[in-house]
């Protein structure tokens, strides 16, 4: 698989990006890279269809599940973890940066399946959620009892077995960092789950919390549930598994922490301002689950009265139609909460890539590293 061209934020070249050898070598072994990660995520798939056929054939559809879940993606935390890997010298043909990778590919996996089952939502990477594939399955099946609880219940479950596995393949990934790695890994567990569960008391609290901390909420909510497990623990966790002592660790996430609050700012922008075709998601689908994001945050401090109460009005309703969203558009451009948004992901670009350049990496990690960082920000889907 080749990897997507990876453009700068300001839509010139990456400052300081060598041309030529370095970001040739690093398109190729990134690709490379990418090939192994599936060979090994085929592998593993493998394995566990013989686990649960074994027990029954019914429990097959979990792998299915997952394993086509799984397939899609831009593979960027596994890859980050093989560039951070590499940045700290380790070696490119050591299999144990490959299941650290694929480990991270269903940890993510396990957050979507969890996050859609949380959100209600229909749709991932264009194709049914989880919990509305098995929603399908039971009606296909003519089965008795409620449809949507199995649904829920099989999507739970899909879930909580990516984590098992996830832990599985991570446990093999032996290498000199190991004990170090191991710390970056559970860290990043325990985030992801109580940064999820912040986002998810945000959105009940809802108008209810003051106005003058809202965008630091949001900002605190990006942080532990996205930031650092998309970005930030994925670096450092590579970085540690090949022994990196821990001034460059501390190195890696004075890059990798802002890089992902900007990665995640923009995915919060393109939850309302995204294009279904490339994202994936319905439009506006973060306005009608109620999210206390960033832009809602700018919006409670710049907005006027009576674009605050139209928003709150808004927010959590689940029959917003498509004119609804784009007047809420407007109103998020009109008050400058959009623009207030893109200056903060241009503030926090422009300091990861300026810690870049103080990592200290080889060319060919830190070509990669600047391409990958470059596609986070300005990416369309």
């Amino acid at each position: 698989m080749t990897p997507p061209s990876l453009p700068h934020p300001s839509g010139a070249p990456p400052r300081s990006v060598p041309h030529g050898a370095p970001e040739d070598a690093f398109r190729a072994e990134d690709a490379r890279f990418v090939d192994r990660l599936h060979a090994e995520l085929e592998h593993f798939f493998a394995g566990q269809r013989e686990v649960l056929g074994g027990i029954s054939a019914e429990t097959l559809p979990l792998l299915e599940a997952v394993a086509a879940l799984s397939a899609g993606g831009k593979r960027l935390r596994a890859r980050l973890c093989y560039w951070g890997w590499r940045a700290a010298g380790g070696d490119p043909e050591d299999a144990a940066v490959v299941r650290a990778g694929a480990a991270l590919e269903l940890f993510q996996s396990a957050a979507l399946i969890h996050d859609d089952v949380i959100d209600r939502s229909d749709t991932r990477r264009g194709a049914p959620s989880v919990h509305r594939r098995f929603e399908s399955l039971h009606a296909e099946r003519g089965w008795s009892l409620d449809g949507p609880a199995f649904g829920l219940a099989a999507a739970i479950l899909s879930g909580d077995l990516c984590l098992s596995w996830s832990e599985q393949l991570f446990a093999g990934a032996a290498a000199p960092g190991a004990p170090r790695a191991r710390a970056v890994f559970d860290l990043m567990r325990s985030e992801v789950m109580v940064g999820q569960y912040l986002d998810v008391q945000g959105e009940v609290a809802g108008a209810g919390q003051d106005r003058a901390g809202a965008v630091q909420r949001a900002l605190d909510v990006i942080r532990y549930k996205s930031a650092k497990y998309s970005v930030e623990h994925p670096v450092v966790l590579g970085a540690a598994l090949a022994g990196a002592p821990e001034a460059e660790l501390e190195r890696c996430s004075a890059f990798a922490l802002p890089l992902g609050e900007a990665f995640q700012l923009r995915d919060d922008i393109l939850g309302v301002f995204g294009d279904p075709a490339t994202t994936g998601k319905p439009a506006g689908d973060d306005l009608r689950e109620g999210k206390r994001t960033v832009l809602v945050g700018y919006v409670r401090r710049l907005g006027d009265e009576e674009q605050i109460a139209r928003l709150e009005a808004a927010l959590g309703r689940p029959e917003l139609t498509e004119e609804d969203v784009e007047e809420l558009r407007a109103l998020i451009t009109g008050c400058g909460a959009l623009r207030a948004t893109e200056e903060l992901i241009d503030g926090l670009s422009e300091e990861a890539f300026a810690a870049l350049d103080r990592l200290g990496a080889g060319p060919v990690p830190l070509a990669a590293l600047r391409g990958l960082a470059a596609a986070a920000v300005r990416r369309s889907s």
